[in-house]
């Protein structure tokens, strides 16, 4: 016969004959039936793994005939594939698909088995080290692991009655959310009838007001290094599209490596409430507006300053650090935290906030009338860059520079921005242990933590925290989305 290359002409091109047709067909018939047969292997192969996740569900013991089954799964589908008329190798290759999926199965039935809520009976508390306006601060141990952390505890009633519901959602969610090295990572939340829980990294290096409160005034060199840092935090914070709203040097904290890491951003969401110092000021606005409008003089600081970490830690708490503009109740953007930054700044270097006075509301009209009552005392002997960078800080909200003004600022011309982590600390913590709180005060509790865990679905304080548990990854995939995150 012979074979020609090019085109053929289907007129020329013979027809098969019928032994060849029905040969075709036969060969057709046994891939159906063998294509079938496996086909069934693995409907019995998702039969079975549905048939152990069923038991795995349930919390009565496995029927012993299921138990059978299971024990025999592998034997019957090898008999099942001896008779079909197959090679060792895809025989070999079946039961390898099917033993993968077994261990797979397996795998993941026990890592559930392993998972389980966590409660406050895991936990073993070491020390109360801080109290704030609605909670308390605790250093606490893990059972199991033996790992130490900082336990945040809210009163669920206090945060209804107090209206703080949205701003501990927003506490949460951003933490959550958040992966940035200067922002306190947040790795459990949970709760009970009676309490809400947030389980942190714990900072034992205190925080900048220990520094300050210490060391009194920082040169520039070590105030670089804090600012440069509580800018990228302030930064990462902005990123998330979140305000922190409440920058202070108690909410800078310090960790075990000397680093700074920001928090407490449940506070930083509570401007609404009837009970937060800005809400507070807002309503008095007439009367500070009346104050800074007057021609007479403001009063001249009598008593030396003196930092109050009482006061830092009240309802009430101080001014010192907010931004103009947010008195003016006429809206305002993430440039409040660049001024608050400026005013820690000043306090850095010179030892004493720009605006302090013996009582909040005469500290609110010298903020509002910040033009006359901001000055830099010669003798503090401030660089002419220092200088600057307060004034472009400490100003109108239409002037003030941002982030990228300020790693642009030449009193960070040395500041390596790209690796700020390398840098050497000023102040390394000495610790002697996991558990040193030397750099934290005392404090007694007032809040009972419960013993064991209870909560009751359907509680009338626990519906407006319905989705309030979240567990950190281990091994972080993706960045988690700040949208939806609460349930």
């Amino acid at each position: 016969m012979k074979f020609f290359r090019g085109k053929s002409d289907p007129k020329t091109v013979p027809k098969p004959n019928k032994k060849t047709i029905e040969h075709a067909n036969r060969i057709k018939q046994y891939v159906d039936k063998q294509t079938s047969k496996l086909n069934e292997i693995e409907a019995d192969d998702k039969t079975i793994q549905d048939g152990k996740q069923t038991e795995e569900k349930t919390d009565s013991p496995p029927a012993p005939a299921k138990q059978k089954k299971t024990s025999n799964a592998q034997a019957s589908l090898e008999a099942r594939i001896a008779k079909m008329n197959i090679s060792e190798k895809q025989r070999l290759k079946i039961l390898e698909r099917f033993r993968r999926k077994e261990a797979r199965r397996k795998s993941k039935g026990e890592k559930k088995k392993k998972q389980k809520k966590v409660t406050i009976e895991d936990f073993q508390t070491i020390k109360i080290i801080g109290r704030g306006a609605f909670g308390e601060v605790r250093v606490v141990r893990k059972r199991d692991d033996k790992a130490v952390y900082a336990l945040k505890t809210m009163r669920k009633q206090d945060m209804i009655d107090k209206n703080q519901v949205a701003h501990i959602r927003a506490e949460r969610n951003l933490l959550s959310a958040a992966e940035s090295p200067w922002l306190v990572k947040l790795l459990f939340s949970f709760q009970d009838d009676i309490y809400l829980y947030l389980v942190m990294e714990y900072c034992a290096g205190g925080d900048l007001m220990t520094i300050l409160m210490r060391e009194d005034i920082l040169t520039e060199s070590q105030t670089r290094f804090y600012i440069s840092e509580l800018a990228e935090a302030i930064h990462s914070v902005h990123l998330l599209k979140f305000v922190h709203r409440d920058l202070k040097p108690d909410n800078v904290l310090i960790s075990n490596q000397g680093h700074i890491k920001l928090s407490d951003f449940g506070l930083a969401k509570s401007f609404q409430s009837d009970d937060n110092v800005i809400s507070q000021y807002q309503k008095q606005g007439s009367e500070i507006k009346e104050g800074a409008d007057s021609t007479q003089k403001i009063k001249k600081v009598k008593k030396p300053y003196k930092r109050n970490r009482a006061l830092m830690f009240s309802t009430v708490g101080t001014p010192d650090y907010i931004a103009p503009e947010v008195f003016s109740q006429k809206g305002y953007g993430e440039g409040v935290d660049w001024w608050s930054m400026g005013v820690i700044l000043y306090e850095c270097l010179v030892g004493y906030p720009p605006f302090y006075a013996e009582e909040p509301l005469q500290t609110c009209r010298k903020i509002v009338n910040y033009k006359r009552t901001l000055k830099i005392p010669q003798e503090a002997g401030l660089s002419r860059e220092a200088k600057d960078l307060i004034y472009k800080l400490i100003c109108t909200h239409k002037s003030r520079i941002g982030y990228a003004g300020i790693t642009k600022h030449p009193f960070f011309a040395k500041c390596p921005w790209d690796k700020l982590e390398t840098m050497t600390p000023p102040f390394i913590p000495e610790l002697k242990n996991g558990v040193d709180t030397s750099n934290f005060d005392d404090f007694d509790a007032q809040q009972d933590l419960p013993e064991q865990h209870k909560k009751t679905e359907g509680a009338a304080q626990n519906k407006p925290f319905v989705g309030f548990t979240f567990v950190r990854p281990k091994a972080k995939k993706e960045k988690r989305s700040i949208n939806n995150m609460f349930g």
